[in-house]
């Protein structure tokens, strides 16, 4: 505020000197006017400035190495922890689609075996048919929880090495929050993979009844032939 009581004296005594100027001889006054122009530029100036110069700036302290490390360290963990939970979403979504195909082919071999010996030719090679389908159609799921597993674990790894260097850096609620989430995810997973080994051991449980049942049933057929013979034999004599 004292710069700008100084600044606005200075202009009040330079626009007196201004008026003194004009007042004098006329020759001298084109002459003159060219001095007032810079004189009133400056003194506008000086003012601007002064009102200026009052006003406080606040200076940003840079920052320091560890605080630019911890906050990368930041940003990577949570760009792992985004690949993470894609990756999880992913391999759960087709375990799930796994589990449904099995169980699927499951009830189509039950429903074949149910029906042996009732069927005619043309349908139980229908129903084979369908059969044959859903078994392409469950080795298709299963390459695709190879494939998504093997993402998986890819990300896993990557959020642990992100997680160790927020550690290691400093960045302590960044790490712990990377190791939930792993946690998080392996307990999701591994819930996944219950239903999917399930479905697995039904299958070969129904896998086993149908070579028991192809068994008998061929072992039926075998026997009604051999006690058809004679009687066709018998007949002929």
């Amino acid at each position: 505020m004292a710069a700008l009581r100084r600044g606005t004296a200075y202009f009040s005594f330079v626009r007196n000197s201004a008026r003194v100027l004009f007042s004098s001889r006329k020759p001298a006054v084109s002459k003159l006017g060219k001095w007032t122009n810079v004189i009133y530029t400056g003194v506008a100036s000086l003012a601007v400035g002064a009102g200026l110069c009052a006003v406080p700036f606040k200076q940003v302290e840079p920052l320091s190495h560890d605080t630019l490390i911890r906050r990368a360290a930041s940003l990577v963990t949570d760009s792992s922890s985004t690949f993470l939970s894609q990756a999880t979403l992913a391999l759960i979504d087709t375990i799930t689609e796994y589990s449904k195909a099995v169980h699927t082919l499951i009830a189509l071999q039950k429903r074949y075996l149910a029906s042996l010996g009732k069927l005619t030719p043309a349908e139980e090679d229908s129903i084979w048919q369908v059969i044959i389908g859903q078994r392409a159609k469950v080795n298709d799921r299963r390459e695709d929880c190879r494939h998504f597993e093997s993402v998986w674990f890819t990300a896993v790894k990557l959020c642990e090495t992100a997680a160790e260097a927020a550690y290691t850096s400093g960045a302590d609620h960044a790490s712990v929050t990377a190791r939930t989430n792993i946690e998080v995810a392996q307990s999701q997973v591994e819930a996944a993979q219950k239903i999917s080994l399930d479905a697995d051991k039904k299958l070969a449980e129904t896998k086993v009844m149908e070579v028991e049942r192809m068994a008998q049933h061929a072992a039926s057929l075998e026997n009604n032939d051999e006690e058809e013979v004679p009687e066709a034999y018998l007949r002929e004599d």
